[in-house]
């Protein structure tokens, strides 16, 4: 499962459980502090309870917002060479582009500064960030957020009305977008995952467009200025429902044996798709 639907709205999951991890920090840390004595003579607790809540909250909302802010930033340093001619694009933090060991390096740090400087939060600070990290966790198991699962066994036409393949077991890794020709990130992000069909040989591209006629794809297609190959059809939205999402676009980042080893919901820029795909050919090279 990669996002949940409200309405017309389709949402990220992976975001959304980090946003309840967070809350349940916050609240299992208020609920121990409340819970000890008042009159406790080895800390400071009862001399500046309102100050001690006030603490917890300010600990866990720097942290999240450095953390990001950390994420981000050793991102675009690392591809800052894509971001260099479109600077405002790293503000579009949709594309995907972290950097996970930095962000929770530095959140890490902010919270751990808080409790060397304020020891009664210390113990109840800690009990929440590891409450909310493990609602996280199991949440994110539970839905499969990070699961990598086969892709699923589908056939679909090409726009010709040929049998098309998702897979070609050509010893190659396999990135499939899919997209329609309403949707405005897809066509924002489109001229990108086309560039990258043409300059990586070593990665096979498919474009699966969700539920439109063929003859509409085709007419759209013909009045871009790039070229896809391996466009599929797939009118009865088979594919996203197979693997999870119900917005676009979802881009599926597949190895050589059909395992899907990520999964990313919306748009990616230049930089985060290079960088996804570095990886994607990094740990096929490890495999060979």
């Amino acid at each position: 499962m990669l996002n949940l639907s409200l309405g017309p709205l389709a949402l990220p999951l992976n975001p959304l459980l980090m946003l309840a991890g967070w809350w349940l920090a916050g609240w299992v840390a208020d609920r121990l502090l409340k819970a000890r004595p008042a009159g406790a003579a080895h800390d400071t607790y009862a001399e500046s309870a309102p100050q001690a809540h006030r603490q917890v909250g300010r600990a866990l909302t720097m942290a999240a917002v450095v953390g990001l802010l950390a994420a981000r930033a050793g991102f675009v340093a690392l591809a800052w060479s894509a971001y260099a001619a479109q600077p405002l694009v790293m503000l579009d933090v949709r594309d995907g582009g972290w950097m996970p060991m930095a962000g929770a390096a530095a959140a890490l740090g902010v919270l751990g500064g808080f409790a060397w400087r304020h020891r009664a939060i210390a113990r109840p600070l800690a009990a929440g960030v590891a409450a909310g990290v493990a609602l996280w966790a199991a949440a994110s198991a539970a839905l499969g957020v990070h699961a990598r699962p086969p892709l699923p066994a589908l056939q679909l036409p090409t726009l010709d009305g040929l049998p098309g393949e998702l897979l070609a077991h050509d010893g190659r890794p396999t990135v499939i977008n899919l997209w329609a020709t309403w949707c405005g990130p897809c066509r924002i992000e489109m001229p990108e995952l086309a560039a990258a069909q043409q300059r990586h040989a070593g990665v096979r591209f498919v474009f699966v467009n969700h539920g439109e006629s063929p003859e509409a794809v085709r007419r759209w297609l013909s009045g871009q200025p790039y070229r896809l190959t391996h466009v599929l059809s797939d009118s009865r939205m088979q594919l996203a429902q197979a693997v999870g999402t119900s917005g676009l676009p979802t881009t599926l980042f597949v190895d050589a044996q059909g395992r899907m080893v990520e999964r990313h919901f919306g748009p990616l820029s230049a930089a985060s798709l290079e960088g996804k795909l570095r990886e994607l050919l990094d740990e096929h090279a490890a495999k060979l």
